[in-house]
């Protein structure tokens, strides 16, 4: 079993304070063999004139001492689970969980906003010492 991520429980618990309901910790598909792990997979319960909306959720701490090194990692890894979503469970929308001060101190400068831009990536942007939800980055 693959390790839980520094923030997983900061981020479930502002999922949660959010509204979200957690339906899977981890979201598990097997594919060909192979198994594929994402940290979250949860669902917000909306009024009933409106479907609930379901998500995924790739976290990452981005703790090591190369950001643009775990930036590759993160981003090969978001969009190989985008993949697998659309194939397996194309109703969830996928989303890489970042703190915000990596948010301020790494996602904003320009390439890595070209980057995110390039390749659509959306943004659940957390605060982790109050473990809330600050943004969510389309």
């Amino acid at each position: 079993m693959s390790a839980k991520d520094f923030f997983h429980n900061a981020v479930r618990l502002a999922l949660e304070k959010d509204g979200w309901l957690i339906t899977d910790d981890p979201l598990r598909f097997i594919v060909d063999t192979i198994e594929f792990r994402l940290d979250l997979g949860a669902e917000r319960l909306i009024a009933a004139e409106k479907e609930g909306e379901k998500i995924a959720v790739e976290i990452k701490s981005f703790l090591e001492k190369s950001a643009i090194s775990e930036f590759h990692t993160a981003l090969g890894q978001t969009l190989n689970y985008r993949y697998i979503l659309g194939r397996e469970a194309p109703d969830r929308i996928l989303y890489l969980a970042i703190s915000y001060e990596i948010y301020t101190a790494f996602f904003l400068i320009p390439v890595i906003q070209e980057i995110i831009a390039e390749y659509k990536l959306k943004l659940l942007i957390f605060e982790t010492r109050k473990e809330e939800i600050v943004l969510w980055k389309e």
